[in-house]
């Protein structure tokens, strides 16, 4: 399927297939640890690196989960591969193309648990937007995500797996001809599904350091973007061991705003959060940090809040995301006007930054930003369950 091509709506449903058997997976592990994997398992040191390179390139160069087809590999080698490991990726559940081309694809990991993941196409990239883990501890009263209680971290398998999932379902593996003329379908990744990375560090470094690798997937630090609610503690170490770029999911100018909207502000207030990223060891003109904002009716979207936005930020190499609010059933917010989000962008643009607005993508199948939670977590609570949990 053309991914840029206009689709009606659909769903795929996919049949469960159990895979493992309770085997090491080697989707999610560093080299280090393949490496010390294979060892255990009777590769001999002196070998052990050649073997980790080959293996390597096998699942995430040409996308192979088969040891058999793992064709520079001995036979017993890969049959004692077979009888010691598994290849394997998220199962998916279910598939829907949304009419602007949008694919969310919910997937089923272990424990039973569900997650999802969204791909988004445009004419220069294609963005995969990842989950971190299932649920979100964070209670953001704007997001639906929010409304569904922290099951547990992703393993790095589960994070990297997700990328695999949607590189097999864009057809997007060198065997299929798709990498080596022309722009990549996946070029880009965000890490602004399901839950807040900040909260699962080490596996997502684990994953997006997978994702970096030249001899895999090949993707670019600068194409990786980090979003976070502001773990002020992690923001720095984001830097220094993952190198990607950061978002920060900022959403209100005064600390009483933002502690009903992004209730870890009651921990890391406002300006806790600016001086960390003030500090940001990346930050830079070339690589500027993008400040998120949900523009909700009445409520942070006034031109006062505007002009607070842009002293907050003054000094740091910044643009702003203008985020018009994709409501969900139950939702206590509703959008800014057009008009409002216009006036908001143009005082922030007058002031040196860029604001581009966010156009919303997959509302249809509750795709867009803010709208993911796991089908079976997926209960409708009433406005003002909503209010009061969160103190609105």
């Amino acid at each position: 399927m053309n991914a840029t091509a206009p689709v009606t709506p659909d769903m795929l449903t996919i049949p469960r297939k159990d895979v493992g058997g309770g085997l090491p997976n080697l989707v999610g592990m560093t080299r280090d640890q393949m490496r010390t994997a294979l060892i255990e398992a009777g590769t001999s040191e002196k070998q052990a690196k050649m073997r980790v390179g080959q293996i390597w390139q096998w699942i995430y160069h040409w996308g192979v989960r088969d040891f058999a087809e793992m064709t520079n590999l001995s036979k017993d080698y890969r049959a004692m591969l077979t009888e010691t490991f598994v290849v394997a990726v998220p199962e998916v559940v279910t598939r829907q193309v949304s009419e602007d081309g949008t694919r969310k694809y919910l997937v089923r990991i272990a424990g039973g648990h569900e997650v999802e993941i969204v791909y988004i196409p445009e004419t220069d990239r294609g963005t995969l937007c990842v989950s971190s883990q299932v649920g979100c501890t964070l209670t953001c009263s704007f997001c639906h995500t929010g409304t569904q209680k922290l099951v547990r971290n992703l393993t790095s398998a589960e994070i990297i797996g997700q990328v695999l999932v949607a590189r097999d379902d864009l057809d997007e593996w060198p065997d299929h001809g798709t990498r080596t003329d022309g722009p990549r379908l996946l070029s880009n990744i965000v890490l602004m599904g399901m839950g807040e990375p900040l909260y699962n560090f080490e596996n997502v470094r684990d994953a997006m350091k997978i994702a970096m690798d030249p001899d895999g997937i090949q993707l670019s630090r600068r194409r990786i973007t980090l979003s976070t609610s502001g773990v002020v503690p992690e923001i720095a170490r984001t830097a220094q061991e993952i190198g990607c770029q950061l978002a920060i999911s900022f959403h209100a100018t005064t600390d009483e705003v933002r502690d009903k909207l992004v209730p870890i502000n009651k921990r890391w207030p406002l300006a806790d959060l600016l001086e960390a990223l003030r500090s940001y060891p990346k930050v830079s003109n070339s690589e500027r940090i993008t400040f998120e904002y949900v523009m909700l009716d009445g409520v942070n979207d006034s031109d006062e809040d505007a002009y607070r936005l842009v002293k907050l930020i003054e000094g740091i190499p910044a643009k702003i995301n203008l985020i018009p609010f994709n409501e969900w059933p139950g939702a206590p917010y509703k959008r800014s006007s057009n008009n409002r989000i216009r006036k908001f962008a143009d005082i922030i643009h007058d002031a040196g930054y860029s604001s581009p607005v966010r156009r919303p993508r997959g509302e249809d199948i509750m795709a867009a930003c803010g709208q993911l939670k796991s089908e079976t977590e997926r209960g409708r609570k009433s406005k003002a369950q909503i209010a009061a949990e969160t103190g609105g």
